[in-house]
């Protein structure tokens, strides 16, 4: 049980990073290096965590639909932990 939700977590984890990852390369129109460094100089990590994290809900229906239960369960878990993660980017923001 702990190995099918440790599995839906670090796919969730993947899946983030890749949303993330396509945010920033099909909808910026600078480089790659340089968005990144526009994100940090504005405070906007938790906005593109937020855009990336939308993929999450492709994996958790996947894994509903193929009656995965526990690793759902691990992307609910990366899920509020990104949003978590926002919560205390935004309150500690510059």
């Amino acid at each position: 049980m702990k190995k099918e939700i440790l599995i839906g977590f670090f796919t969730a984890l993947i899946a983030t990073f890749f949303g993330c990852y396509l945010f920033i390369e099909y909808f910026s129109n600078k480089g790659f290096y340089e968005t990144i460094r526009l994100i940090v100089e504005g405070n906007l990590q938790g906005k593109v965590l937020v855009l990336g994290a939308i993929a999450n809900f492709f994996v958790f229906f996947i894994f509903l639909k193929k009656k995965q239960i526990y690793r759902a369960r691990g992307v609910l878990l990366e899920t509020f932990l990104i949003a978590f993660i926002v919560l205390l980017l935004t309150l500690f923001a510059k």
